[in-house]
């Protein structure tokens, strides 16, 4: 697209455009040296940057994009992983810092996918893996190039947490107890031996779990930040797995609190999550509360703390784009370009369901007078939520005249473990109660037209999506599924090893354990009964929602002469290409006119 054809678009579009970075990373002991991901060549990639010199340098050049990236303590390289058109399954590469060629950054391990990655200052690095044939196994790798040495391995699903600070303790997150969504730690020497555990699962009878956070920054410093649930919610603690001492911290908010230390070790900086919403907090051990650091009401994405005190972090809200900020006043890193056209507001609604009080996040267009055709965005996950930020998607919806409704349901995160915890057993069918509920609520409030709800989402939302529109043929006029679970029991036997850890703990068992749960879980159990126009998109290579499920679905929907449209690409679990990502978006909205009125796309 030229520029010119760039400055005529519609809005919708320029905000896909708009040039993006993610809240900086930078290196432990050379601070200037840093590491982010950007939008800026038109596809999502890892760009170097030293703050001394202002220069700034393409890390990755991948035509399916690169996010995934890490900076060695020192500075000296970048360590990215590497995986084929999005299958997330690969190596991890090694570049300098400054640019030059690749390298394998532990040539002794075979492809395999991510189970989390810890660089030590002596040049050695703890590698986590995940395959379908060995489950988790974790590596210690004690120069770059030499032998992979394995000190971990399990079937279930684990990963690797931390490294101390002086290389000596090695923290995992693990769930040999079976629970995949309740985690117990383990800190390990380098040559596997145990120091210590922390379980609060109970052995898999108690449902309470355990986070890693990070290392005390400092030599010498045992102490690991963790998170734990015993209050019913996500709070952290300080552990030392070697004194064998748990310090509580005073730090009494509502809603999920998660913290990581401030460089020198002297204090937490704390990141707070509630009703959709975030705000960010001081503590210094020892303290009786902590102090409040003063960000814009919105969501924060990520914050750190610098080695001069100041904090850096993203915000946004629904009606203001991204941005990179300081607590010293500055924007931290503004990248060339236009910038993103604002949207409107996001409104709070409060609906009474059958599970407890349901938070539903709501945008109407600026103009005209409800009721509007309105689209329920699902969220993916399940244990995510949608937030006061702001997301090129739902706006895009807006500007077509839509109203947009989020619905946090019970599995969503910030409303406390119980919330989150909710979905056992009668996975799917717990989320679309609530979504049933806000629905009725939209409805009766003059907010949504009651022939044009359309029920969409990606990923977990994108499963939703499926299994409303055959589990509740009536409620929807149309829906949009991206990325979903559509057949369950050949999704479970396709997907990565990880998430089959993840569906047997929320099932209860295998398909051949429980083939009664899965049944009534799966969408392609209701597919006959589907009433509504479908529209599917689906990645070739995706690991997570696999095709071949997809196309079982797809099948049951043309053997009966049902309404509904696909659309593949050469990508996996979603797109890191912008014009890919508006392309789809575009063909849902054309989709979604088509059969619903309303006039054309905007800049089709």
């Amino acid at each position: 697209m030229t520029t010119t054809d760039a400055a005529d678009a519609p809005d919708w579009e320029k905000r896909f455009r708009a040039p993006r970075v993610s809240l900086p990373d930078w290196a432990e002991d050379a601070p200037d040296r840093s590491l982010f991901v950007s939008n800026a060549t038109g596809t999502y990639e890892l760009y170097a940057w030293d703050r001394a010199s202002g220069r700034q340098r393409q890390v990755t050049d991948r035509p399916n994009g690169t996010t995934d990236g890490v900076l060695t303590p020192g500075g000296e390289a970048v360590w990215w992983f590497s995986d084929t058109d999005g299958d997330e399954f690969g190596v991890w590469m090694r570049q300098p810092f400054g640019g030059g060629e690749d390298e394998p950054a532990a040539p002794g391990l075979a492809p395999s996918y991510p189970a989390g990655l810890a660089i030590g200052r002596d040049g050695s690095a703890v590698i986590g893996r995940s395959t379908d044939e060995d489950g988790t196994t974790v590596h210690l790798v004690r120069a770059p190039g030499a032998e992979p040495v394995e000190i971990y391995r399990h079937r279930e699903s684990a990963g690797v947490g931390d490294l101390s600070h002086d290389g000596t303790l090695i923290a995992l997150e693990h769930t040999e107890h079976g629970d995949a969504m309740h985690s117990a730690l383990r800190v390990v020497r380098p040559d596997g031996s145990t120091v210590a555990e922390l379980d609060d699962t109970e052995g898999g009878t108690k449902e309470l779990g355990l986070s890693v956070l990070g290392f005390a920054p400092v030599a010498g410093d045992t102490r690991l930040l963790v998170g734990h649930q015993r209050r019913g919610r996500w709070e952290p603690m300080i552990w030392d797995p070697v004194a064998g001492t748990e310090t509580p911290l005073p730090i009494d908010l509502p809603g999920d609190v998660g913290a990581e230390w401030y460089p020198d070790g002297s204090a937490l900086l704390v990141e707070h999550e509630f009703e959709a919403r975030s705000e960010l907090w001081r503590y210094e051990p020892g303290a009786a509360a902590p102090v409040r650091v003063e960000t814009p009401a919105g969501t924060v994405s990520g914050a750190t703390a610098r080695p001069d005190g100041t904090v850096e972090y993203l915000w946004s809200s629904a009606a203001q784009p991204p941005v990179v900020r300081s607590t010293s006043g500055a924007v931290v890193l503004d990248p060339p370009g236009a910038k993103a056209p604002p949207s409107v507001a996001v409104e709070d609604a409060w609906v009474e369901g059958p599970g407890g009080r349901i938070h539903a996040l709501v945008q109407k267009p600026a103009t005209g007078e409800g009721p509007f055709p309105t689209i329920f965005e699902i969220h993916g996950g399940p244990t995510w939520h949608d937030s006061d930020a702001f997301a090129s998607g739902p706006a895009a919806w807006v500007d077509h005249g839509f109203a947009v409704v989020r619905v946090n349901y019970r599995g969503s995160t910030g409303y406390g473990r119980a919330w989150t915890d909710a979905l056992k057993h009668r996975v799917g069918l717990i989320e679309l109660e609530d979504i049933a509920a806000v629905r009725e609520w939209s409805v009766k409030s003059g907010l949504a037209d009651p022939e044009r709800l359309v029920l969409a989402g990606g990923s977990w939302g994108g499963y939703l999506t499926l299994l409303g529109l055959g589990s509740q043929p009536d409620a929807w006029a149309l829906g949009l599924a991206a990325v979903p679970v559509a057949d369950y029991v050949t999704a479970y036997h396709d997907e990565m090893e990880a998430l089959k850890a993840m569906d047997r703990t929320l099932l209860g068992g295998t398909p051949e354990e429980v083939p009664e749960r899965f049944e009534a879980s799966s969408p392609l159990t209701y597919v006959d009964a589907v009433r509504a126009p479908v529209y599917i998109s689906a990645g070739v290579n995706d690991p997570r929602c696999p095709i071949r499920q997809v196309e079982n679905y797809v099948d049951r929907l043309a053997a009966r002469g049902a309404v509904h449209e696909v659309y593949r690409y050469d990508a996996g679990h979603g797109s890191l290409v912008v014009e890919e990502r508006i392309k789809q978006v575009r063909l849902e909205l054309e989709f979604a006119l088509k059969h619903l009125g309303g006039g054309a796309v905007q800049g089709a």
